[in-house]
């Protein structure tokens, strides 16, 4: 059994902002292999899938980005799963724009949901799919960055590395 997650913040307001890249990888991960995001339960929206014989959990943490842990050590707990077999879609400020990375473990770096995980989860042996958001020095606040509302063009570009992402996932993970 292996969890995917995507990290955002649950409110309308968020939804085309760089920080929830990860909720919308996570949408498009469910779609393409037929999941269903529609239980609510351990403080975030839960679905299950079946895919080339495995299960396959899915969670958006609805606890919004910074305590984005909480919600992923309780299905971790509830659904008995190792670290090493969960999978976080991710935006990254550090990666630029058109660029995605895979990693296996590691520290969280600058992205406070990520630090929420490895904090609850007391290990950094998680799997990483991050999503390059790049940086825009015209905001003086890196908060106000990732929160604000994705322009058209580079939402094409997002939405290209999201392609990539779950091919990644697909290949790379899941062995299709």
């Amino acid at each position: 059994m292996k969890l995917f997650v995507g990290l955002g913040n649950p409110d309308r307001k968020y939804e085309r902002t760089y920080h929830n890249v990860g909720f919308r990888a996570l949408d498009r991960f469910a779609n393409k292999i037929d999941g269903h995001i529609n239980k609510r339960m351990c403080d975030g929206m839960v679905g299950e899938a079946r895919f080339n014989g495995e299960k396959i959990i899915l969670l958006k943490p609805l606890t919004y980005m910074n305590l984005s842990g909480i919600s992923v050590r309780q299905v971790k707990n509830k659904f008995k799963i190792a670290d090493e077999d969960i999978f976080v879609f991710v935006d990254d400020i550090d990666l630029p724009l058109g660029k995605i990375r895979y990693r296996e473990n590691g520290s969280a770096g600058t992205h406070n949901g990520l630090k929420s995980i490895v904090n609850e989860l007391a290990s950094q042996n998680f799997k990483r799919i991050k999503i390059g958001i790049g940086r825009d020095e015209s905001f003086a606040d890196l908060a106000d960055y990732v929160l604000s509302q994705i322009p058209d063009d580079r939402m094409k570009i997002i939405d290209g590395e999201i392609d990539e992402a779950i091919d990644l996932a697909l290949k790379q993970i899941l062995k299709v």
